[in-house]
């Protein structure tokens, strides 16, 4: 299964993440980077009175493989 990981800078320049327990397997480029846009203009997301997702920095998928031994 593959995990979305959206990075961001926050508030202080510092990274954050933004791991969503669901998203689509399939998105493109353009679609992650008009949505991360969109997150960081909503002002919805603090930590101790500092903005998390102020700039978008980055995005990728990762995977899990699982291999059964039993």
């Amino acid at each position: 299964m593959k995990t979305l990981n959206l990075n961001f800078l926050n508030e202080d320049n510092k990274k954050t993440a933004l791991v969503p327990k669901v998203a689509k397997q399939d998105l493109t480029k353009d679609e992650v980077k008009e949505a991360m846009t969109i997150i960081a203009t909503l002002d919805l997301f603090e930590s101790n009175g500092k903005k998390l997702y102020v700039t978008p920095k980055s995005a990728h998928y990762s995977e899990t493989i699982i291999t059964e031994l039993f």
